[in-house]
């Protein structure tokens, strides 16, 4: 009596079938994923236009010196405790009740600077306000950040 062995595995159309859904799936999905690379780069912009505004806003309407320092991957806002001022004292308090104003990200460094925002609304690059300066802070395959010193306007 001869034994009987099944047959398995898979046929020659189906194998071709499969190999033409990969194609197909590598063509349309791949380049969508990679896609997703560049939103930690533009989220860190915005968080470093944001911060820089709110720096400008919160010294306009406080009245007082706020000083943002820019760094590799964070910026950090801090505010001087009276006015006339020529350093910052405090930390800016943080939204949603964090002990201070700090953004990092873990995208590509940025160039470092500290930016001084008087009360009159000018961005200075020292805390006494003599010489109002205009920055540029660059961030790795994003347009750079410009900050107007004479009226403060971050672009």
């Amino acid at each position: 009596m001869r034994a009987r062995f099944s047959e398995q595995g898979f046929t020659l159309p189906e194998l071709v079938l499969v190999m033409i859904i990969v194609g197909v799936l590598a063509v349309v999905a791949l380049p969508r994923l990679q896609s997703t690379v560049g939103f930690d780069d533009e989220a860190w912009h915005q968080d470093v236009v944001s911060a820089l505004r709110h720096g400008h806003h919160t010294a306009v309407a406080a009245r007082r010196l706020v000083c943002a320092t820019v760094s590799t991957g964070a910026v950090t806002l801090s505010i001087a405790g009276a006015n006339p001022a020529s350093s910052c004292s405090a930390n800016l308090p943080g939204y949603k009740g964090g002990a201070n104003y700090t953004a990092s990200s873990k995208a590509p460094a940025t160039s470092s600077a500290t930016l001084y925002f008087q009360p009159s609304g000018r961005v200075t690059s020292d805390g006494a306000g003599t010489t109002a300066s205009d920055f540029t802070i660059t961030i790795s395959g994003q347009a750079s950040v410009s900050v107007i010193g004479e009226t403060g306007h971050v672009e």
